[in-house]
């Protein structure tokens, strides 16, 4: 296996989180290997790349881990640009354009946000979606190893998604490769370890709240917030809490961000410190 394939099936498998009860989803139809790769994935996260980004988040100052996590979004912004011409939201994608550009120039490299500020929003999509968007549908919802929650679909999205990452090319070489590849992947687990206080708390069945959630984030990623009336997901099922309506209530705070004038702010205290 290639390191760049390596590297992009490594750049998608974060980490699986967790969830309360629900009941059987007709999206699932692979439940029995879904739950397996679930549980792999878990004894990985628990293993290796959780306790290095516990030690991540204690040595590495907010505003440091701020600026890296701009940093990484500003290729992410490169992948929404291309997906949103693709699905021919023009103004969404010389805005995403713009944001690249002003980041990565008076922003330092993308590392700090300059773009927000100015009035050029962040967006959020991808092949899966845009793949979605021109009507494909989902297929069953499906866990990989090492790369975690996805459904068929999405999984097709994922090699778009890859080859538009300006980091694959920038980085290309074994050494400085895993390094910045590393590094951003420590760095987005670090981010998700207050959202993973939400599972934590409202866990009964882990595993059916996770693949739940994915699925209503992806409809309303594709419909952008806006899925058909009376839908909670792409199986007609009844409306879930979403992640942020339980991050609220719970009184979670969101992971470093740019303040207006391009710093970051220090995290707000949080009760304690979380899938492809």
């Amino acid at each position: 296996m290639s390191f760049s394939l390596l590297r992009m099936m490594l750049f998608f498998g974060v980490l699986s989180l967790g969830g309360c009860a629900t009941g059987p989803n007709p999206k699932d139809p692979w439940e029995p290997w879904n739950r397996s790769m679930y549980e792999f994935n878990e004894v990985l996260d628990k293993a290796a790349l959780k306790p290095v980004a516990k030690g991540y988040r204690k040595v590495v100052p907010p505003p440091v881990r701020g600026g890296v996590t701009n940093f990484f979004s500003n290729f992410r912004d490169v992948t929404v640009a291309v997906n949103n011409l693709l699905q021919l939201k023009i103004g969404n994608a010389l805005s995403d354009v713009g944001r690249v550009v002003l980041n990565s120039t008076v922003g330092l490299f993308g590392v700090f946000d300059v773009a927000t500020p100015l009035g050029l929003e962040k967006h959020n999509e991808d092949f899966g979606q845009t793949l979605g968007y021109w009507g494909m549908a989902s297929g069953p919802y499906l866990v990989l190893p090492l790369l975690g929650p996805s459904t068929v679909r999405d999984s097709v999205g994922l090699v778009g998604d890859y080859f538009t990452d300006p980091e694959f090319y920038i980085f290309d070489g074994d050494a400085l490769g895993w390094a910045v590849f590393g590094t951003r992947i420590v760095n987005l687990r670090a981010n998700l370890l207050e959202a993973e206080e939400v599972f934590e708390q409202a866990a009964i069945d882990r595993y059916a709240f996770l693949r739940d959630a994915y699925l209503q984030r992806r409809l309303n990623l594709i419909h952008d917030g806006n899925p058909p009336a009376g839908t909670g997901g792409e199986d007609g099922a009844q409306r879930r809490k979403s992640l942020r309506e339980l991050e609220e209530e719970l009184g979670i705070e969101d992971a470093p961000a740019a303040a207006p004038d391009g710093t970051v702010a220090p995290d707000s205290p949080a009760p304690s410190e979380s899938p492809r």
